[in-house]
């Protein structure tokens, strides 16, 4: 190995020392063989995700007219692209699905009754191919397992089955399903723990085995609709991790198939959507949160797709990645500031984020900070937002007067998304009281006074994080047009 490859693993290998995205303990429920579920507490299974900021999963919709799941599954076997044993089980598992569905009501059907939906819809619209049915068929086994007898699921819980080391997790309408960046970061937290190689082997060669062509190479899809994408579809942000750790692995393990497989996982990297998560901007690219959303930039999930290139290009010395990774650095030394508001993060432009987001991105672009040679903007915003968890909402009364028996307002500014209550008072007596969260900005509550004279205004803010400020003001209600 040349002496500047040996300084490129040197370095790579230090930053990994301290990973970006490093599992954090979580509890997950598992299936046993014999239908008996338990919890499980894993220290290296990171946090659920949450809701994205604009929509959850979405209920299932009628498959497009087109070929039957049984129908596709014999074209893959008359054009050769399965096996007799592979059609044969795979059918199996479809009519075994429909045969539970009959026999489950409410709460417990609607979940397999959309991973069938959804099954239908690729087979119709042409994309149950030979390469995306395995992940589709284990979806439709592991969702009929669950809802003949396993316990009711909130958002976000994690589940996983015995002899797998795959991460799946429930979507209201959507069923259970693969959750590929929970099952990476496992992966970094299983690397991280230094001492469960074998896992870490074994979790990749599964997830490896799903994996399916797409933008001239591979990719992990998702096969459900969720925050308004239909499947199949594919995350920069899930996708990076999966590169990150597959390098590390190949060097942990000593397995440089490793580095071909994330080498044909760039391919999303370098296509536009929907293929691919490429958005190409003045000064470099983009990398986006999903592929169905080319208008979308989310920053935590950019700046983690940039540490694992980073991590990929610096453990395989890949030229490729690295001029993958530059392109997104340069665009993300603009972006970065933009997400800041002076008092919190942003989640997406316009929206913040909320307190896991914020810590979140927070960490992920410390990561940064460790990688880049001139990582001032990216340690001095994680500083920043760091500063912003231990600050108090500024808040302050704009309104000084209102209209008898008219709509009026008690308008107010506060600089961070917070939980903002007013109470008006005439002469000590409460007369109104309201609360809702705000973001930052200029926002009002609306009343209708019935008296004349001052009323006393109480307003209260609390962020994200538990820190209160209270003001106090008065209101002047007038007569007149």
């Amino acid at each position: 190995m040349r002496r500047p490859q040996l300084v490129l693993l040197a370095a790579a290998l230090a930053v990994l020392l301290c990973p970006a995205a490093a599992g954090a303990a979580g509890t997950s429920l598992v299936l046993d063989q014999h239908g008996r579920v338990h919890a499980r507490h894993d220290r290296f299974l990171p946090p659920p995700d949450r809701a994205p900021a604009r929509a959850r999963a979405a209920v299932a919709r009628a498959a497009p007219s087109g070929p039957t799941v049984p129908a596709a599954l014999d074209a893959l076997l008359a054009a050769g692209a399965i096996d007799q044993a592979r059609h044969d089980a795979w059918a199996q598992s479809y009519d075994n699905a429909k045969a539970t569905l009959k026999k489950l009501h409410g709460t417990r059907r609607r979940p397999l009754d959309a991973v069938l939906a959804n099954t239908r819809a690729l087979a119709a619209g042409g994309l149950l191919t030979a390469q995306r049915a395995p992940l589709a068929f284990l979806t439709l086994q592991r969702n009929r397992a669950w809802w003949a007898g396993g316990p009711l699921l909130r958002y976000g819980q994690r589940v996983s089955f015995a002899g797998s080391q795959l991460v799946w997790q429930y979507y209201p309408g959507q069923g259970i399903q693969v959750q590929w960046l929970g099952t990476f970061g496992r992966a970094n937290g299983l690397f991280q723990s230094q001492d469960h190689d074998p896992e870490l082997r074994a979790l990749l060669d599964e997830a490896i085995a799903l994996a399916v062509p797409r933008a001239g190479g591979i990719a992990w899809e998702s096969l459900f609709s969720f925050d308004g994408g239909r499947p199949p579809w594919v995350s920069g942000l899930s996708q990076g991790t999966a590169i990150q750790a597959l390098a590390r692995a190949a060097v942990r393990l000593q397995a440089p198939v490793y580095f071909e497989v994330a080498r044909a996982a760039l391919g999303i990297f370098r296509t536009p959507p929907p293929e691919g998560v490429l958005a190409a901007t003045p000064v470099g690219a983009h990398y986006l949160q999903y592929s169905f959303a080319p208008d979308l930039r989310i920053l935590n999930g950019f700046v983690q797709a940039l540490n694992g290139l980073f991590d990929f290009a610096a453990l395989a010395n890949d030229a490729d990645g690295r001029a993958l990774f530059a392109a997104g650095e340069a665009e993300a030394r603009v972006e970065v500031p933009l997400f800041d508001t002076g008092a919190w993060s942003l989640y997406q432009p316009g929206r913040e984020s909320d307190l896991g987001y914020h810590k979140l991105l927070r960490d992920f672009l410390r990561g940064l900070c460790k990688r880049v040679p001139d990582p001032v903007v990216y340690c001095t915003e994680a500083d920043k937002f760091t500063a912003y968890l231990r600050q108090p909402p500024v808040l302050a009364l704009k309104s000084t007067t209102a209209r008898l028996r008219k709509p009026s307002k008690v308008t107010f500014t506060v600089n961070k998304v917070s939980n903002v209550s007013v109470t008006l008072l005439r002469r000590g007596k409460p007369i109104f009281s309201r609360a809702a969260r705000f973001g930052y900005g200029r926002h009002a509550f609306a009343f209708r006074p019935g008296k004349r004279g001052a009323l006393e205004v109480r307003l209260r803010a609390v962020d994200l994080a538990g820190h209160a400020v209270a003001v106090a003001g008065r209101l002047l209600v007038r007569a007149g047009k």
